[in-house]
C-alpha cells in the first residue's frame, strides 16, 4: 500500500520572504503550484497523502488535498502530528484552520500524546517511514526539519520532488 502515499515537507511561514502573509502573490502562487503537482500525483495513481500538520507547506497541502478529495473521495489524507499541543501557541485564525483540517482528515495520528524534544523529528521519520514518495517546499537551506526530511527520505530512497519557494 505504501507504494500510493505521498508524504509533504516544507517550511513554515517565517522561512519565506513573505512571512505569514498569504496574500502575497508569490504565496498564491506557490499554494497553486504545490496544488498542481499535488493533482499530478493523484493522476499518477497516489491515493494516500501524509501531512504533519505545521503552519505552511504542510497545512497548504492538505487543504489542496481535501480540495482534490470533493471531486474524488478515494482520496485520503491522513494527518501525523507530533504532539497534542502542536497548535497551542499560533494564532486563533491558524488553529481554527488546523482543526478544521483535522475534522475532516481521513485519520489523524499523533506520534506521542506530550511535547518533548524530538517529537517532531519522530513525525518527520514517521512521515517517510509510510510514504513512496516526498513533496518537499524546499529553499535548499541545510538545517532545519525540511533539510533533515528530505535526506531521511533520500537515504531510504523515496522518490523526492522539491518545489523551491524562492523560484
Amino acid at each position: 500500500m505504501i507504494e500510493r502515499c505521498c508524504a509533504f515537507t516544507g517550511h513554515r511561514p517565517r522561512k519565506f520572504p513573505w512571512g505569514y502573509n498569504e496574500a502575497d502573490a508569490r504565496c498564491v502562487a506557490l499554494k497553486e503550484t504545490l496544488a498542481k503537482e499535488i493533482a499530478k500525483l493523484v493522476n499518477a495513481g497516489y491515493t494516500d497523502f501524509f501531512s504533519g500538520m505545521a503552519e505552511g507547506t504542510d497545512t497548504w497541502a492538505a487543504l489542496a488535498v481535501l480540495a482534490l478529495k470533493k471531486e474524488n473521495p478515494a482520496l485520503k489524507l491522513h494527518c501525523i502530528l507530533p504532539c497534542e499541543g502542536q497548535a497551542d501557541g499560533w494564532s486563533a485564525s491558524a488553529r481554527e484552520r488546523y482543526f478544521s483540517i483535522l475534522g475532516q482528515a481521513d485519520e489523524v495520528v499523533y506520534v506521542s500524546r506530550e511535547y518533548h524534544d524530538g517529537c517532531m523529528l519522530e513525525r518527520n521519520r514517521y512521515l517517510v517511514d509510510h510514504a513512496a514518495c516526498l513533496l518537499a517546499v524546499y529553499n535548499g537551506e541545510w538545517r532545519g526539519g525540511t533539510a533533515m526530511t528530505v535526506r531521511y527520505a533520500r537515504k531510504l530512497g523515496r522518490e523526492v520532488s522539491i518545489l523551491n519557494p524562492n523560484t
